[in-house]
């Protein structure tokens, strides 16, 4: 599929984390974009977006588009060829009604742009922004797995409303979008499965949803020791450029894991120690699996979540997506230190370094 790149693209969520990369990278290469924000006018969400089009060389209009409301992205999408479907809720902790909050928004956010390429007669390819946890539901689902790594051949099966909610949301939204594509054959459907995305924001490093994640190396909860949970790890640069990729390689298809490497939390609370010293409270030791399980419903996570993730491994094969769409990745010890690097640019997190 050619994509004609004095053609407008249009990025939805374009102020988001990956987004904001997927956007400079697309005006730089002199590609129009056509950016879908929740407000236009709010300059201190997408006053950096604004920065990025002044740069140059390619032109930025944005549009207003609410993700939920059927026909929002019709004008946006007018004269695009290729769509770059980034909008999606980020909300893992606080979730009262999962189906309301995270699964029905998911979906129909997803509907909403696929059908409004379906009505939209110049639309060649949607590149679509899941996740790793399309793939799978909890570690320990990686036994089934015929060589004890992840490919892009697994779906998640195992998580549901109830539990693993938000990797609920996330498959159902790129089943929804992979049934909606195989009913026309205008457009096809090329999907981006990132890990954990880390590496410097164009914002704030704490806009970005991996900061909740982050947030435990500072805050004390890891003080006496971290679960044995390994992450799949990506740079959202590398992620900006897959979706690139993915949206201008002729021959791009199918689902595309985005992960550097894996690694657990004791092994980033080391490397965040040997790069900014003791004076934080990064773990030094894992917790015992039935500690982590005792204490796990009083920090906000379930039982079930500790027997199917704490003490299994999670391995991921990328090497389809270093051969269809010619990747190669940051080393996740770079994203790692940029990214808490950036926590104390923003001031969100103390320099303690100068304080010693």
């Amino acid at each position: 599929m050619n994509i004609d790149k004095s053609r407008p693209v249009l990025v939805t969520g374009a102020n988001g984390y990956i987004a904001s990369w997927l956007v400079k990278y697309l005006l730089a290469d002199g590609v129009d974009v056509h950016a879908t924000v929740r407000n236009p006018d709010d300059d201190k969400k997408v006053g950096h977006l604004k920065k990025l089009a002044e740069a140059g060389p390619g032109k930025l209009t944005l549009f207003k588009a609410d993700l939920l409301a059927e026909g929002a992205f019709d004008e946006a999408m007018a004269g695009c060829e290729l769509v770059f479907h980034t909008a999606s809720p980020f909300v893992i902790m606080g979730v009262k009604d999962a189906q309301k909050e995270l699964v029905d928004p998911a979906i129909k956010g997803t509907r909403n742009v696929l059908e409004a390429a379906n009505r939209c007669d110049t639309v060649k390819r949607v590149v679509l922004t899941s996740s790793v946890v399309g793939i799978y539901g909890d570690a320990a689902d990686m036994r089934a797995t015929q060589n004890g790594i992840f490919t892009e051949q697994h779906w998640n099966t195992t998580s549901s409303v109830e539990h693993q909610p938000y990797n609920y949301s996330k498959v159902a939204a790129e089943q929804a979008a992979w049934d909606i594509s195989k009913q026309q054959n205008r457009w096809d459907l090329v999907v981006i499965n990132p890990g954990l995305v880390l590496g410097p924001s164009l914002t704030t490093a704490s806009a970005s949803g991996s900061f909740a994640t982050f947030k435990q190396f500072v805050n004390g909860s890891l003080k006496m020791g971290a679960p044995m949970l390994e992450l799949g790890i990506v740079d959202v640069r590398d992620v900006a450029m897959a979706h690139i990729k993915a949206g201008f390689t002729p021959s791009a298809s199918g689902r595309h894991i985005c992960v550097s490497k894996s690694m657990t939390m004791l092994e980033i609370g080391r490397l965040l120690r040997e790069k900014f010293g003791s004076g934080y409270p990064f773990p030094k030791k894992e917790l015992p699996k039935f500690m982590v399980w005792m204490a796990g419903p009083f920090s906000g996570i379930t039982r079930k979540f500790v027997s199917l993730n704490v003490g299994h491994p999670l391995k991921f094969d990328n090497s389809y997506t270093r051969k269809d769409l010619g990747m190669e990745f940051r080393p996740a010890e770079a994203s790692i230190v940029e990214f808490f690097q950036q926590l104390i640019d923003d001031g969100v997190i103390r320099d303690k370094r100068k304080a010693a």
